[in-house]
């Protein structure tokens, strides 16, 4: 039979039993008979939460293209799931406006099959291959076809200038002022016609 004071373990074991029977009688809360719904505080708490990349929704990048609106050069930024290479940009201003841009008036010069076959960026250079003239109903509907590429690619962070060539030759483009260029193209040559954001 064991006598005498208790062992410090035991001792122990009562002070640990003692302090959480006092925390939870003691905390001046008392219990509610029924459970009721609790709203959250707004967060953010960025010290419970360890910083990673921001969750985006469906849709949540942004490629700029350029469509067209009372013989104007308008820029859209178009919400797209993923980030697009160029020839996919291409894709997007060849299928034409959608929904809420169709609404609001724009339009597209760039119609018809194989308008544009191939792209490819070289040191901030994007050469642009032709399948057939682009050629609308007068010079007006070319030049702005041509812009719409330009300043479509020329949003691009990867691309500063633009070439275009047919059948493996330079194509003389015309700019906003009515002048052929067959070297590489930029957003300035068509300023002129961009409507104002």
């Amino acid at each position: 039979m064991l006598t005498g004071r208790p062992g410090p373990v035991r001792r122990r074991v009562t002070l640990v039993g003692l302090a959480a029977l006092l925390t939870l009688t003691g905390c001046g809360v008392s219990g509610e008979p029924e459970p009721r719904e609790v709203t959250p505080p707004l967060g953010p708490f960025p010290g419970l939460s360890s910083p990673g990349p921001a969750v985006t929704e469906a849709g949540a990048r942004t490629e700029r293209l350029c469509y067209v609106r009372d013989d104007r050069l308008v820029l859209v930024d178009r919400r797209v799931r993923t980030p697009q290479t160029p020839r996919e940009q291409i894709g997007l201003l060849l299928d034409g406006p959608v929904g809420p841009e169709r609404d609001a008036g724009l339009t597209s010069t760039l119609t018809g099959v194989n308008v544009v076959t191939n792209v490819r960026v070289t040191r901030g250079e994007a050469t642009v291959d032709v399948g057939e003239r682009l050629a609308g109903t007068g010079r007006n509907d070319e030049v702005l076809a041509f812009g719409q590429i330009v300043c479509t690619l020329t949003s691009r962070p990867d691309v500063d200038r633009v070439t275009f060539r047919q059948k493996g030759e330079r194509l003389g483009v015309p700019r906003a002022d009515g002048s052929l260029s067959t070297g590489p193209l930029t957003v300035a040559d068509y300023a002129a016609m961009i409507a104002p954001r």
